[in-house]
């Protein structure tokens, strides 16, 4: 069976902006009854933090199909902090990195041939986001032009991000279109979606 997710990555807020960005976030879904101020960690299995909020009264304002009456989701976990987010089921890579320069793509793990990253071509770009972790910085130059990119500059795969906010719906019913688009425009930067299992 496992337990589903639904995840919302900032990938444009800076780690000192990410902290009070949460907190409006927050106080705009307590304001709308999507979530309260109560913490739990009953179906929450973000690894980042212990608990999350707990759905509010009007939680299913926020989902596409709320007919089922029966169906109580998780807490949101609000995860602060620069990081790597990924989305699927237990996956710790992208599939592929493509630097923004020259297009060229660096296939990480090669779906379906192999299940595991190419560790030669992964170790770069995990070392350099374990910098970026701890001071913000990283650069990585591409193996084929040359140029020094900004690691957040680089485009990683569909289901892995990095940034320095996320907010994880567990065990909700897929989100509104509407909420969606709204959770966007009140992040006020680039936002990412993803899905995943445990």
């Amino acid at each position: 069976m496992g337990d589903f997710y639904e995840r919302f990555v900032d990938v444009e807020v800076d780690a000192g902006e990410a902290g009070p960005l949460a907190e409006r976030m927050v106080e705009w879904l307590v304001s709308e009854g999507v979530l309260t101020r109560e913490r739990s960690a009953e179906g929450m299995y973000s690894s980042q933090v212990r608990t999350g909020y707990v759905p509010g009264p009007r939680w299913h304002e926020a989902v596409s199909d709320p007919s089922d009456p029966g169906w109580l989701p998780g807490p949101v976990a609000v995860l602060v902090g620069r990081d790597y987010h990924v989305g699927g089921q237990g996956a710790d890579e992208p599939d592929a990195v493509v630097c923004p320069g020259c297009g060229k793509r660096t296939v990480i793990v090669d779906y379906p041939e192999s299940f595991e990253p190419d560790e030669e071509a992964w170790r770069r770009f995990r070392e350099a986001i374990a910098v970026w972790k701890e001071t913000g910085e990283g650069v990585l130059a591409c193996s084929t032009c040359g140029v020094p990119v900004r690691l957040t500059d680089w485009q990683f795969a569909s289901g892995f991000d990095l940034g320095a906010l996320a907010f994880d719906f567990w065990g909700w019913p897929p989100l509104s279109v509407a909420f969606r688009e709204e959770f966007r425009r009140r992040l006020g930067h680039r936002m990412e979606e993803q899905m995943g299992k445990l």
